[in-house]
Order: C-alpha cells, then structure tokens, then sequence
C-alpha cells in the first residue's frame, strides 16, 4: 500500500512510520516542524514533507493515488490535509487502527506498556532485553533509541512490543496478549474530564488483557479485576541507578518470567546494561542531563535518581501546557527539595484553552515547600551562564520538560 502519515515527526506516528516501511509499504508523510524523529525518517529515506496545507498530500495522490492517510490525534478536525484526503476519497484513520491492521496483518501477539509514567523506558527496557537475549523484536517506543530506530517490525518476530499511550483513548482499541501498568496517577484532563473516566478506562484495558503484570497500589486504585493479573508487592533489587528505574525493570523481568524468555540471572545482567532511552535523563554532556518529566511524581522519581549520582543537583524546569497546571497545581508540593536551586520557566503551551488565563511561574511556585531555592527564569544567555557555573562547580543540571527545553539546551551546548 501507498500510505500517507500527516504529523509522522510525533512520537506516536514516527514509531508508526518505520514499522510500516519494514513491513513492505511505501511511505511518505508531513509535519509542521523539524524534530529528531523527521531527521530519523529522512535518513533512512522517507520522503518528509515540513508544511501541511495540503498540497504535498495533493502532489503525492496525483503522482501515485494513496491508498491510507494515517494521522495522529493533534490533528485538529479541521485541518487541511485532513479536509483534503476526505475530498479526494482516501481512507483515513488515526494511529491505532493502522496499527491493529499490521498486528492482524502479521499475525503479532502484542506486549502493551501502558501507564502514566514510565512507559517510554519500560518499553525501551523491553525491546533491549529481547534484543540482548537474541529473540526478534517488533515494536513501537515513543522516543529516538541508542540502539534502534523508534519503530521496527521484523518478520521473524512473534510478538509486538507497543508503547500504549492512553490519550485519546488509544489504549483502548487494542487486546493485548500481556500488559505491562507502570503507574497511574490521573492525567490527560482533556481526554478524561474526571478521575473516575481515567480509572475506569484502565480497568477497562485491563479487562481486555488477556494477562496483566501491575503493582499492587495501581491495582487497587482502579479497582482492577485480579482473576487475569499479576500483581506485584516489591521491587527487585537490580543493577540500576533510580527507584523508578528498578520498578520498571522489575516489570519488565516478571514478563519476561511470564513468557519464558530466558533465566533470571540473564535477564538480570541484560536489564544492568540498559542503555536508556533518549529524553530520559539522558546525558548531553558532562553535567549535563535531559530529561521528558512534566508532572510532579515523574520530577520526584527523576531527581532522585539524579541525587544517587550526584550529591548536588540543579534542575532548570518547564511546565507544560497551562491546562495541565491549572490541574496539578496544587500537586506541587516538596518535589523540588532534591535540587540544590530550581529555574522555573514560563510553561510550554500547547492546545490551550484561550478562555483560560495563563498560570504564571510565580502562581505555580506559590505552593512550594521550599520556594527559597525556586528562582524565575528565562530562556536566554543568564539562565545559560548560570547552567554553566553549576556544570564547573561539579554539580549535575538536569533540563526537565516535555516542550522547547531540550532542543534549546541542545542548540546552545553545540
């Protein structure tokens, strides 16, 4: 098929894109801007189009008809590309139904990692553990890997590993064979008006699991029927650094226990070289960390794994989108007390109500345990000298946001 993906530069289309080509489609696609994953497609030779007012789409049809148009859930309904495939005739549908064709198609058992927090490296986990232990993997991580592209699908495979996101109700259009819960703490207000939608959808999806590994407190949260789940009380101790890092990977070895991968000391030693993914406390440079967290417990989770490194630790955070922090505002407590000093940032918007005013750096910290060391910031060449200084004295700078934080800390550290 001759396939189309409009915002193929986002982390759940991306993935989407390679897994596709390997499976033998041809593929092109489009995006507003520039990211690591358009850069990741045009190396491997997928034509990326940056600009969506439709004529590409129009172009691409007319020299060889399309026969999908694939497009990601931020895709407004009345956007032009999407006007446009409807006029002229293709099918269109968003991510998961592309993707239950190919599981269908290829006749895959699918891994599903779903949760709140700690998806990405979860699946990441997963997939280098399969690849460490020499099993073919398929699968779909929302990020750029070290040691993969963000989508494969190799046809020796039997199972799909996916990264499950919950927004927009993805997760719910799929069966899997086994599922992985990270962690659920209420988000995504703009698909789940309430936290019982939020908890109630995932015990729907736990419900449509055939088996289930989920903590104990996540599973009683939802109030999750344990007649198909294993559920866990304790961490394993292993050779990570970070708790939330050794929760992850205890998931990762029950599964592998549960699918009769491989031993447990060659899971073990396999799970100790993980590499991590990119965005994920990542490191840039010496000193120098990027990392994706935007709500509170993945700041917590994340400095604490930053102060086993380091007995000090400065953070630079952006909040992002306002409608998000007009929710967990007062959520915001004392997980800033792990760093030494913390430069708050105006907060990334993205899909914002225009009815809804703007919380200010100042209103957001005004709930703080320890606002002495919160300081206002701004991007700029202070907020980049003092970053600086923080790196000579020896102390770690971790750069925390889902928005424009780590293309600037990036940009200005080339």
């Amino acid at each position: 098929m001759n396939i189309y993906f409009s915002g193929l530069g986002g982390v759940g289309i991306g993935p989407l894109v390679e897994i596709a080509r390997d499976a033998g489609h041809t593929i092109m696609g489009s995006d507003l801007n520039e990211s690591l994953i358009t850069e990741e497609l045009r190396e491997q030779g997928v034509m990326v189009n940056i600009g969506q007012d439709g004529s590409f789409l129009r172009a691409s049809h007319e020299a060889t008809p399309i026969d999908w148009f694939v497009y990601t859930s931020a895709l407004p309904d009345d956007h032009a590309e999407l006007l446009l495939a409807g006029e002229l005739g293709i099918r269109t549908s968003k991510r998961d139904e592309f993707l239950a064709y190919i599981l269908q198609e290829k006749d895959l058992k699918l891994i599903a990692i779903a949760g709140t927090h700690g998806k990405t490296t979860t699946t990441g986990m997963m997939v280098w553990l399969m690849r460490q232990l020499g099993i073919p993997e398929s699968y779909s991580v929302g990020t750029t890997l070290a040691f993969g592209p963000s989508g494969k699908f190799d046809p020796k495979s039997e199972y799909f590993i996916y990264e499950c996101d919950e927004y927009d109700r993805n997760f719910l259009n799929f069966k899997p064979y086994l599922s992985l819960i990270t962690s659920i703490d209420y988000d995504h207000p703009d698909t789940y008006p309430n936290e019982s939608d939020y908890t109630d959808a995932f015990r729907q999806f736990i419900d449509q699991s055939a088996h289930t590994i989920i903590w104990e407190a996540d599973a009683a949260y939802v109030k999750a029927n344990e007649d198909n789940a294993w559920v866990l009380h304790e961490t394993l101790s292993l050779p990570l650094a970070g708790e939330h890092n050794r929760r992850n990977a205890t998931l990762v070895t029950k599964a592998a226990e549960y699918l009769g991968l491989a031993k447990a000391e060659d899971v073990a030693i396999a799970l100790g070289e993980f590499p991590g993914t990119d965005r994920r406390f990542e490191k840039i440079d010496d000193n120098l960390y990027s990392d994706y967290g935007h709500h509170p417990k993945e700041i917590a989770a994340t400095l604490q794994l930053a102060r086993e490194l380091s007995d000090h630790v400065v953070l630079v955070y952006q909040p992002h989108q306002n409608r998000r922090q007009t929710r967990i505002q007062a959520m915001y407590d004392d997980q800033f007390e792990l760093a030494d000093e913390t430069y708050w940032l105006p907060t990334y918007l993205s899909r914002e109500d225009p009815n809804e005013p703007i919380l200010t750096p100042e209103e957001l910290i005004s709930n703080l345990t320890n606002k002495q060391t919160v300081h206002v910031a701004e991007f700029g060449d202070d907020l980049w000298n003092t970053i600086q200084k923080a790196r000579s004295e020896g102390k770690l700078v971790l750069c925390m946001g889902a928005g424009t934080i780590d293309s600037w800390v990036r940009e200005r550290n080339a």
